[in-house]
């Protein structure tokens, strides 16, 4: 049997299926690459648009650029849709609440101090 490469790392197992490249256990029940919130880095504006698109010509107003920990997301997102009176969701980092709402969420948005501006049409 030949020697391995010290470069050389095994990445999948048909026994066990995807392996870690770090540690070498399985993906699952790795511990060297936990799985930290990943804050999404804006320019610094929020921006709060109404889109449509995959919605069946239902239109969500989403809020985009807010760089802070997903739960505290999620927590500005419940409070904004209290606010509005509607239901909504947070996917991929972006609030997106039903119906449209833009002007409202600007101004909420600017009294709890982000810098929010309306985009798009």
């Amino acid at each position: 049997m030949k020697d391995r490469d010290s470069n050389s790392k095994l990445v999948y197992s048909t026994e066990f299926g995807k392996m870690c490249p770090g540690c070498g256990k399985q993906s699952v029940r790795c511990k060297c690459q936990k799985k930290k919130n990943n804050i999404p880095k804006g320019d610094g504006k929020v921006r709060v648009e109404r889109s449509t698109k995959g919605r069946k010509g239902k239109g969500v107003s989403l809020i985009s650029g807010l760089s802070i920990e997903s739960a505290e997301l999620k927590r500005l997102a419940k409070k904004l849709k209290q606010k509005c009176g509607t239901g909504g969701t947070v996917k991929n980092g972006v609030i997106e609440i039903q119906g449209d709402h833009r002007d409202f969420l600007v101004q909420e948005l600017n009294e709890l101090g982000y810098k929010a501006k309306k985009a798009g049409g």
